[in-house]
């Protein structure tokens, strides 16, 4: 009989697998809806949807392994990565989807809530002023002016499948919609810097690495006082913190 795994699971959501078969629960039914239609829509291989029930979706496991995990070591040759950096580009090159996703955040506002996690963090004495001040620096050259492209929103490096340099399936389409392609590309590749230039072979050249840089430091920032509120450790070697002393 399979066993119930937990595979992540915190007060907004949780996905449980049983076998072959991810149960996703949602208390927010926007979000699995974005998620159903984002799939149906993507260019790219994502997992089979076999039923729905608010506040559950069920979806098929997709064949393959992951790259590595934020955290942890790397794994595949170069080719994978370009292999997944090509479908990130065939995502990007897309016809918009009706909706804005998390990468599509206006500037404006996410220049405050970047000031306001900025403080945040230094006032409860998570993170040192200078390295926290450092790092808002970095970030700034993300808030630009940027032309809107179908997005995935949480492209972490766990979330794309591959089986040798194929693309078998790229999971957790709740955050897609328009959005900055550079915010896909700095989530795939945080706490994995070394593999920039394998991913890039494969996307395509043009990319602004000031751009990515600053994402990187921009999403850490944002990330490490929810993480520690829903049980995460952002500080574990590799994850958020190493990331954002390592723009020092």
């Amino acid at each position: 009989m399979d066993e119930v795994e937990v595979v992540v699971a915190h007060s907004e959501r949780a996905t449980l697998r049983v076998g072959d078969v991810f149960l996703k629960v949602d208390a927010d039914q926007a979000r699995i809806d974005a998620e159903v239609e984002a799939m149906s829509l993507a260019p790219v291989p994502t997992p089979e949807v076999l039923w729905r029930k608010p506040p559950v979706l069920a979806i098929a496991a997709v064949p393959g392994t992951t790259l590595g995990r934020l955290g942890g070591p790397s794994t595949g040759a170069p080719a994978a990565w370009a292999a997944a950096g090509a479908a990130i580009r065939k995502l990007h090159e897309a016809p918009l989807p009706p909706r804005v996703g998390r990468a599509g955040r206006s500037v404006v506002a996410l220049a405050a809530e970047l000031d306001a996690e900025c403080e945040a963090l230094v006032a409860n004495g998570l993170l040192p002023a200078a390295l926290v001040t450092r790092n808002r620096r970095v970030a700034e050259a993300a808030l630009r002016p940027w032309t809107p492209a179908f997005t995935h929103g949480d492209l972490q490096i766990a979330h794309v499948f591959l089986d040798g340099d194929e693309v078998t399936g790229i999971i957790d389409w709740s955050e897609a919609g328009r959005g900055d392609a550079l915010y896909d590309l700095a989530t795939f590749t945080l706490g994995h810097e070394e593999r920039l230039g394998d991913v890039l072979a494969g996307y395509g050249t043009g990319i602004d690495l000031d751009v990515i840089h600053a994402w990187w430091s921009l999403r850490s920032l944002l990330a490490v006082r929810w993480l520690i509120e829903h049980g995460f450790d952002p500080f574990a070697p590799g994850c958020e913190v190493d990331v954002l002393r390592s723009l020092m």
